[in-house]
């Protein structure tokens, strides 16, 4: 099984769609994956997934077993509150305790990989996924302008004393404008390109603002199934991600 952390630097960049539709894209290719939402203070995968809804897990032989949409394993602290509206009010000894927990006793079954969605920085959640999960590979997601690059920076610094393959995806990456065709770049151009050169850290390309993902993460439904082309340049993404990998 091969382990995939994906992180960002900062919140705000679309970090969890794309760890939600990485996993999603590798059960389209015929992958057995699960999906852990790490991210204990700001779960978002339910959202993404259509599954803000489901409450507990169910528990078999003592372990939990994970929700499971469309061939795709998941598990995430949202399933386990009281509502989706319940914070979580933890010191870093309790969420250590908790990730260990989920580590440890959940029965993911065979898998090819595990896609893990780690919360925002390099604080005491993100250490301990490190120290637990032994990740095979990091993918960091940024968005090209430089209040986030800068950011980017540290968590590229972070992976780099835990992990010897670390990606590098560009979100938000210019939107084609609807109405006469033209690339409006709101958060400016070639940023991810720049830093992954910088760091030495490969590239593995950019997903454009698409107003098609926005909806179809409030929609309950991951953007990769779309006929649309920022789901194409997605897809062929993932396909280098696996040939790395």
């Amino acid at each position: 099984m091969k382990k995939l952390v994906v992180m960002s630097g900062k919140g705000g960049v679309g970090k969890s769609t794309v760890a939600a539709n990485i996993a999603f894209a590798l059960t389209m290719k015929g992958y057995r994956v699960g999906l852990l939402d790490s991210d204990l203070h700001g779960p978002s995968i339910p959202k993404i997934l259509g599954l803000e809804d489901l409450k507990g897990l169910e528990v078999v032989d003592g372990k939990l077993k994970p929700a499971e949409v469309n061939g795709l394993k998941v598990v995430s602290i949202q399933f386990l509150l009281p509502s989706k509206d319940s914070p979580v009010i933890w010191r870093g000894p309790m969420k250590h305790k908790f990730l260990e927990q989920i580590f440890n006793d959940v029965n993911w079954g065979e898998l090819d990989y595990l896609v893990i969605d780690c919360p925002p920085g390099t604080g005491d959640e993100i250490i301990s996924i490190f120290q637990l999960a032994k990740p095979d590979a990091a993918v960091i997601v940024t968005t090209p302008q430089s209040v986030a690059l800068e950011d980017v920076k540290k968590a590229i610094n972070f992976a780099k004393k835990g992990v010897q393959k670390i990606f590098l995806i560009e979100n938000m990456s210019g939107l084609i404008c609807p109405h006469c065709g033209n690339r409006i770049d709101v958060f400016g151009v070639g940023g991810g390109k720049k830093l992954a050169e910088e760091t030495g850290v490969k590239f593995l390309g950019s997903v454009p603002l698409d107003p098609e993902i926005m909806k179809s993460c409030e929609d309950g439904k991951p953007f990769v199934k779309l006929d649309v082309n920022s789901a194409k340049l997605f897809k062929e993404i993932v396909d280098k991600l696996v040939q790395e990998v």
